[in-house]
Order: structure tokens, then C-alpha cells, then sequence
């Protein structure tokens, strides 16, 4: 890996982490199913009009159609189901913890590729992976027990903490899929269908649970520089990806880094004690930070 695939690697992981920051803002207001609707639906507009703007609109199509099954499992797998446990989690623990539960993907992938796609582990790697678990497991385990002073209950908390970790576990399984059933097909195309099919697969639940009553404006101030959070991370994702088949095992998965001043396992006893803020306070602290 040169530098610049690490300046690549590390903008992408920037980029990535902050959605944790604005899914904790937007939930509460609009809803699981509807804001990550709202997400992957972005996300694969954006797409689609990059792939016809690169990619000849007939070859685009037919990949699209002999591919459009193991594109749907992965959109679900990588973004659809995924999304909506984090953002169940984000219901009840911070985003600094979501975040650092995150850092499993890549163990889940190599242990996924183990199992399934009999990928070889050795001793020091094996290593790695339980040093990997027991330092995210230490990092979050006082989130996870719900101290006193938290509105959560210890089983609410572990129930969200689950909740993030079988999100990540999809990830590592996605990983292999892709590896498994995509291998031949560029990461463009990959992307867009993904993102199509976690948008098809989210669209009815969104409209089904969408928001009775009317969502304050706060969620814009967090929405904006999401979408452009989503935009320029789809951008480099392609980039990144089409280094990584070069230089990174297959089944290697970036994760996120999120930029937020308080450290990241803890949350404020003075912060636990205050009342909740509305989602449109929230929303603009975030936002304006």
C-alpha cells in the first residue's frame, strides 16, 4: 500500500464515521426504516448517474440484469440490513460507541472467510483477531452495562450493542459474497446495484413507517452536509476499491473513524443527567459543531 492509497484509505474511513454522528441525530425523528430509505436512496441516485456517465448505458444494463441477484444479497447484506441495525443501536448508545463496535468488520470478514471460503488462518492471525475482540469488547463494555446515571436499561443496551455487532458480521459476510459471486465485476457497477437494491428492499418499509407526524427542520441541518458526507464517500469508495483489488486481501473491509472531540467509550455523567434534547437541538449541535 502506497501513501497515497493510505490518504485514500483514511479520507474514507473521515468520510464513513460521520454518518454514525447524523444517524444518531436523525433517528429519533424520522424512524429507522425511513432515514435509512432516505440514505441508501441518496446514495444510489448519485450512483446510477455516475455509472451512465461512465459507463456505456447498454454494457451498464445487461450487468445489471445477469448480475441482479447476488447484487440484491449484497445490498442487503452490506447496506439495507446493516444500516437499520445501526441505527436501532444509535436509538439507545452514542455514536462514538457505535463507531468503535464498527472496528469488527474486518474480524468478522477474515472469520467469515475462514469458515466459508476456507481461507487459512494462522496462529498470529488468529491472535489478532482475539486481541481485535476483547479490545473493541473493553472499549464499549461500560456503554454495553449501562451505568448508573444512563436512561437505558442493561438489557436495552445489550440488546443495541448486539444490534451493532450483527451489523458488522453482515459486513464480514458481504465481504465474502462479493469476493465469491461479484469477482469480474467493477466496483462501479457494484455500487449502484447495491445501492439499488437496498433501496427497493428499504422503499416500502419507509413508506409503511414513514413519520406520522411532521419532522422539525433540525434534521436538514444534520441531513446536508450528510449527503455530502454520502456523495464524496461513494466517490472514494470507488477509488479505494479499485486500488485495493492491487494491493489488500479480498476479504480486507475498511472502517470508520468518527471526528468527535469527547473520547469515544464514554459519554458525559453530566450529559446522562440532562433532559433529552429535541431532534432539531440535536440536529444543529451536530451540524455546527
Amino acid at each position: 500500500m502506497n501513501a497515497k492509497n493510505l490518504l485514500q484509505l483514511l479520507i474514507l474511513a473521515a468520510l464513513w464515521g460521520a454518518s454514525f454522528l447524523f444517524i444518531r441525530v436523525g433517528v429519533t425523528d424520522f424512524g429507522v426504516a425511513p432515514l435509512m430509505a432516505l440514505r441508501v436512496g441518496i446514495g444510489a441516485l448519485f450512483l446510477i448517474v455516475v455509472l451512465l456517465a461512465r459507463r456505456p448505458l447498454q454494457q451498464s444494463a445487461t450487468v445489471l440484469r445477469t448480475r441482479a441477484l447476488p447484487l440484491l444479497v449484497v445490498g442487503i447484506l452490506n447496506s439495507a440490513a446493516p444500516f437499520c441495525l445501526f441505527a436501532y443501536a444509535e436509538l439507545t448508545l452514542s455514536a462514538g460507541v457505535t463507531s468503535v463496535i464498527n472496528a469488527t468488520t474486518p474480524l468478522w470478514g477474515g472469520l467469515v472467510a475462514f469458515v466459508w471460503l476456507r481461507d487459512r488462518l494462522s496462529g498470529l492471525r488468529t491472535l489478532g483477531l482475539a486481541i481485535g475482540f476483547l479490545g473493541v469488547l473493553m472499549l464499549v463494555w461500560d456503554q454495553i452495562a449501562a451505568p448508573s446515571g444512563s436512561a437505558a436499561t442493561p438489557l436495552g443496551t445489550a440488546l443495541a450493542a448486539g444490534a451493532a455487532l450483527g451489523a458488522t458480521l453482515l459486513y464480514g459476510i458481504a465481504a465474502n459474497y462479493t469476493k465469491r459471486y461479484l469477482t469480474g465485476v467493477d466496483a462501479l457497477t457494484v455500487a449502484a446495484g447495491t445501492m439499488t437494491g437496498a433501496t427497493v428492499v428499504l422503499l416500502p418499509l419507509a413508506v409503511i413507517y414513514w413519520p406520522a407526524a411532521p419532522v422539525s427542520l433540525g434534521w436538514f441541518c444534520a441531513w446536508m452536509p450528510r449527503t455530502r458526507t454520502r456523495v464524496l464517500a461513494g466517490i472514494r469508495r470507488r477509488s479505494v476499491a479499485s486500488s485495493s483489488a492491487r494491493t489488500w486481501p479480498a476479504c480486507a473491509v475498511p472502517v470508520t473513524t468518527v471526528p468527535c472531540p469527547d473520547k469515544v467509550n464514554t459519554r458525559s455523567t453530566a450529559s446522562r443527567k440532562r433532559p433529552v434534547a429535541s431532534g432539531r437541538d440535536r440536529a444543529c449541535a451536530c451540524a455546527c459543531k
